[in-house]
């Protein structure tokens, strides 16, 4: 259960998407796991494989003081043209490696492509920022072994909890 009300920014990158070939399902996903888990899914966003237009997406969410937490879909591959990872890395003021780092050991057992993923999740500001796999089911499997961290790792990021040690 969430002690403070935390707001999520939700950004898909696909050029498929985008132009309208395919429709975005991980998005929505996202979107539907952090309501049900009791976040505000305060903005949603698809945009193309493009570093510049997602770096000033994900710095606008974390200046304009209206998110708490941005996860993004999509571009962490090997595509020549999947660029997240860097984008989101512009943007960063922190690094919080082993999020990115769990999720590729959880998946692993699950697929032998989790090595293949070049996701990272950073903080930029007071917003934390997630990359998550492009696929429904990736992103089920890896936003639902995250999920249980995320309030404290957002309540001591906002400065609503000081502890991190356990009783």
């Amino acid at each position: 259960m969430l002690k403070h009300s935390y707001r999520v920014g939700v950004l898909t990158a696909s050029d498929s998407s985008f132009a309208g070939t395919r429709p975005d399902a991980s998005g929505p996903a996202i979107c539907e796991l952090m309501e049900k888990a009791g976040y505000t899914v305060a903005q949603k966003a698809l945009l193309p494989d493009e570093a510049a237009q997602i770096s000033a997406q994900l710095r606008g969410w974390s200046e304009s003081g209206e998110i708490d937490l941005i996860l993004t879909t999509g571009g962490t591959g090997l595509a020549p043209r999947d660029c997240m990872p860097e984008a989101t890395l512009a943007v960063a003021t922190r690094l919080v490696p082993g999020i990115a780092e769990a999720i590729r050991a959880y998946s692993l057992p699950i697929t032998g492509r989790a090595m293949l993923s070049r996701a990272v999740a950073v903080i930029c500001g007071r917003v934390l920022i997630i990359n998550l796999p492009g696929s429904p089911k990736a992103v089920h499997e890896a936003l639902g072994f995250v999920l249980p961290q995320l309030p404290h790792a957002l309540d001591i990021l906002n400065q609503n909890d000081g502890e991190c040690a356990r009783p």
